[in-house]
């Protein structure tokens, strides 16, 4: 019996089972090598304690719905609408989206692509033959291999950067908060004013009747008349610019809500209801952790890590494999026979030769990139323990400042009641009731600025400190697809 030779399979080829062995291995190397180490952030001498005088070092922070501590309904429904409402706040949002969209791009870096081909054609003879029908389609698939990781050190760069816009979005919320905070208090502020205003005015034309009244039975002049009529129209001169203050507080306001100024105004009409709540500023070391501007500083400088394995890895050669499975058949019925299956497999080896220095400069300047932001972490840090020992020490001196102030507005109020009286009897000159007046009007003044600036220095203690923000609030980005 006459034995058939064996038919010649891809197995027995020396060669293509040598290629196949090296791809299975090109493969399981790309698929195990490593994400790109991230260096932690540098280190940054951080004090014991704060500066201010009389502040307590407890670990204890503002929480997350500070501004609820002021006592006031209205502030709480304008914080909430303007976190909504804020169109710096929704450019924030779409740059977070941006971001989570670049970082699933970065992912598919790690997958193979797949894409479908197909071709079709027919044959007419003009003269003699017959038609004939030639068709070819298939599937080509095709998968870098990962040898430097730098697919992956990309997606870490994605990641990061997605992990620095939420970070930074979470920054403009807290500016944009205390922002309508500080505003809020400010309208307020500034009708209490508009009030003592009024007050005065109306105080300066009752000192005018008896002026008046001196005067026609001949115990005053005409120079103590023309005196209290000036002083009469100065206290009103104030009043047009108090107004105009309090319409721009109240339209920047209306702009921080994403709102038209046109249709918006503040109930509130005073400072009178507003508590004023207590700060314990907690540890300098926990403010690492605290602030969302810092945590993104960390986040630029995981990114810069990840570039920099990126422009290393550009400079090794790359590996792409490519595999194909297709038919072809000169009649279109018998395409699908097996017979007309056909696949390929291969290997191509890309190494940088000569490039004029590009990829070694793009490294350098993926270093340079990685070193400027150690410094801009550096003095985002210590940025931040400054603002909190500023606001800290404002805290402290407007406290003191009221204080005195308060003395001061006591003996004002009795000098000037005093001058009115006894220049009712004739013991006192005219010029004493003005120059009591004046001073009276000051300290009321200064003393609605002080409290004011009280209440916007607990605000900006609370900014400093994070406004209650921690870290779990970023969210993770999307889990890269793995090898």
């Amino acid at each position: 019996m006459t034995q058939r030779a064996p038919k010649p399979t891809l197995i027995r080829r020396p060669a293509a089972s040598a290629l196949l062995s090296a791809l299975v291995c090109a493969v399981l190397a790309g698929c195990a090598s490593r994400a790109p180490i991230v260096e932690p952030p540098p280190k940054v001498d951080l004090p014991a304690g704060w500066t201010a005088a009389g502040t307590a070092n407890a670990q204890e922070w503002p929480d997350k719905q500070w501004w609820q501590r002021f006592g006031s309904a209205e502030l709480t429904q304008l914080v909430d609408a303007g976190q909504s409402g804020n169109l710096e706040l929704a450019g924030a949002l779409a740059r977070v989206k941006q971001a989570e969209a670049g970082a699933r791009i970065a992912g598919v870096s790690l997958l193979p692509t797949a894409s479908v081909y197909g071709d079709a054609s027919r044959t007419l003879p003009l003269r003699s033959g017959s038609a004939s029908t030639y068709a070819d389609s298939g599937l080509q698939v095709s998968y870098e291999v990962d040898f430097w990781g730098k697919n992956k050190a990309g997606v870490a760069s994605a990641q990061a950067s997605l992990a620095a816009n939420r970070f930074d979005r979470q920054t403009v919320a807290l500016t944009v908060t205390s922002g309508i905070v500080s505003t809020y208090l400010q309208v307020l502020s500034l009708r209490d004013r508009l009030a003592v205003a009024r007050a005065h005015v109306a105080n300066a034309e009752r000192v005018l009747a008896l002026v008046e009244a001196q005067k026609n039975a001949g115990a005053a002049s005409s120079l103590d008349l023309a005196r209290q009529r000036s002083a009469v129209a100065q206290r009103k001169s104030d009043i047009p610019d108090l107004m105009q203050q309090e319409r721009e507080a109240q339209a920047a306001l209306a702009i921080l809500l994403g709102k038209a100024p046109q249709t918006f105004s503040v109930a509130q009409q005073g400072l009178d209801t507003i508590t004023l709540p207590e700060v314990s500023p907690g540890l300098p070391s926990e403010l690492l952790a605290r602030r969302p501007d810092i945590r993104r500083a960390e986040a630029e400088l995981a990114a810069a890590d990840a570039n920099i394995a990126v422009a290393r890895a550009n400079l090794f050669p790359s590996i792409n494999l490519t595999g194909t499975m297709g038919t072809q058949s000169s009649a279109l019925l018998s395409l699908l026979n097996a017979p007309n299956l056909l696949a390929n497999v291969s290997a191509s080896l890309t190494a940088p030769i000569f490039d004029g220095g590009r990829l070694k400069r793009e490294r350098d300047i993926a270093v340079a990139r990685k070193q400027e932001l150690v410094q801009v972490y550096r003095a985002t840090v210590i940025a931040a323990l400054s603002e909190v020992d500023t606001a800290l020490g404002q805290i402290h001196s407007l406290d003191e400042q009221q204080r005195l102030k308060t003395t001061e507005l006591e003996e004002a109020r009795q000098a000037c009641d005093l001058a009115e009286i006894r220049y009712k009897l004739g013991a006192e000159d005219f010029m004493t009731v003005l120059d009591t007046q004046r001073a009276l009007s000051d300290v009321q003044n200064d003393m609605g600025i002080l409290k004011l600036k009280r209440l916007q220095a607990t605000v900006a203690l609370y900014k400093a400190l994070g406004g209650g923000w921690q870290g779990d609030q970023a969210q993770a980005g999307p889990t890269p697809a793995k090898t």
